[in-house]
């Protein structure tokens, strides 16, 4: 459930909303902070959450955050955790209700963020409320949708989960009531949208494909002649070498 087996193409396929969203914060990322575009500059300063200008009815701001992150370490540790725990619930709740959840676990994040903190000028930005609403229909599916998980991944998300808790109280410059906030919306709307929900399946996917690729089948006398890189057997693991190298760089650079 939480080991990927795909290829790097299978990935792409089987969870667009997840690869989209890694995507488009590694973009952002590069755009901003790497090349530092005018216009992403832009992007950012009219798109973090600072609580001052949301009073003022910049409500976009809600939003926009969700998307934009503090420098590398903080877009790879929120794009790395989303690779690990979003393709299965992607797959259990399908497209559109997964995006719906990730968006509304972090506005509920930006939202608790601006209607609690007491400072007017706090600023804050990431993926983290939504990543913890993630976490949030996990622990609705351990304690009231067992069916949906079984015991060792489920003692593998409350480990994890409690490691983050964790981390969110004892790390600085963490939106301690962002995380909570998105859990919270994420455990609130799990009842609505794991109805009619199944398991996790890997073979779910994989049993699609093929059915959608056999009539196409055909043979090529010529097929061994040539000698292509096997990407579909190598290409995950080339893909998983990069992203712990990038996240031991990273964690690396914050110790020094």
């Amino acid at each position: 459930m939480f080991v990927r087996t795909e290829s790097f193409r299978e990935f792409l396929k089987f969870y667009p909303i997840v690869s989209t969203l890694v995507g488009i914060h590694l973009l952002l990322w590069i755009l901003i902070d790497f090349l530092q575009f005018g216009f992403a500059l832009d992007l950012l300063r009219f798109g973090i959450g600072v609580n001052v200008l949301i009073l003022e009815g910049e409500y976009w701001r809600l939003v926009t955050p969700i998307f934009l992150h503090a420098g590398f370490a903080h877009a790879l540790f929120n794009s790395f955790s989303l690779v690990l725990f979003g393709p299965a619930l992607e797959q259990i709740l399908g497209k559109f209700k997964f995006i719906f959840m990730y968006l509304f676990a972090g506005i509920v994040g930006n939202l608790g963020t601006f209607i609690v903190n007491p400072d007017a000028y706090y600023q804050h930005l990431g993926a983290s409320g939504a990543i913890f609403g993630i976490f949030g229909v996990y622990v609705f599916m351990v304690l009231f949708r067992k069916h949906l998980i079984d015991q060792a991944n489920s003692q593998i998300v409350m480990v994890i989960f409690i490691l983050g808790l964790f981390m969110t109280f004892t790390r600085p410059n963490i939106n301690v009531l962002g995380h909570l906030f998105g859990l919270i919306g994420g455990f609130a709307i799990a009842p609505t949208i794991l109805r009619n929900a199944r398991p996790f399946s890997i073979w779910q996917q994989r049993t699609r494909t093929s059915s959608q690729s056999s009539g196409d089948i055909s043979f090529n006398p010529n097929r061994w002649k040539k000698r292509r890189f096997p990407w579909k057997k190598y290409g995950g693991y080339a893909f998983w070498f990069v992203i712990i190298f990038l996240v031991a760089v990273a964690l690396f650079g914050r110790v020094l």
